[in-house]
């Protein structure tokens, strides 16, 4: 089975990287307590850091790697896709070549931070529960929100661009997608 090319913004890899690892992080509080114990605190989930290692190879491999460090200085975060784990929206916070570059062959690393801006769509929730605003928003248009059912066939990149928008915007809208390349009929997509 080929995998599919792992790809950043418009970054597509022209063969996947050989290492990829997910480290997920909490941040927690240590407090000492008289005597000679401590009391430790949960302050929550901190973002996931996506690091990995490869290489291009064969002609035109230097020109590769100059195309990724191109990415590397665009500014924001962006979709992050993997042929294998979740997506996630990133920012590329790390691009490093780990020997002499030559024009066949170009070792390096990278790392990507998540992005978390759930916290907009978690407080949305609150001020509207969930089953109201799915109620007056299922046909389409609610206020500023449209909502789509997912029909057999359809993926995200489908929906983005039927209606006009952005892949990435359709990722930060549902948190609740945890792999935008799994996505099932009925469920729904908040498209704006």
């Amino acid at each position: 089975m080929e995998l599919a090319p792992m790809k950043y913004k418009d970054f597509t890899w022209p063969h996947n990287p050989r290492t990829y690892t997910i480290e997920y992080r909490r941040e927690m509080g240590v407090h000492k307590v008289p005597f000679g114990r401590y009391h430790m605190q949960d302050l929550g989930l901190t973002r996931r850091v996506m690091k990995g290692e490869g290489e291009f190879v064969g002609p035109g491999a230097y020109e590769q790697f100059k195309a990724l460090a191109a990415v590397f200085y665009s500014d924001g975060p962006g979709a992050l896709i993997h042929p294998v784990w979740q997506a996630a929206n990133v920012y590329f916070v790390e691009l490093s070549l780990s020997q002499e570059p030559r024009r066949d062959y170009v070792r390096y690393t990278f790392t990507f931070w998540e992005s978390y801006d759930g916290y907009k769509a978690y407080a949305r929730k609150e001020e509207d529960p969930e089953g109201e605003r799915m109620a007056a928003t299922e046909g389409g248009v609610s206020g500023e929100e449209l909502w789509h059912t997912v029909a057999r066939g359809e993926s995200l990149w489908k929906i983005a661009r039927d209606h006009g928008v952005e892949l990435t915007q359709i990722i930060a809208r549902n948190p609740q997608i945890k792999n935008p390349n799994l996505i099932h009929v009925g469920e729904k997509v908040r498209v704006k």
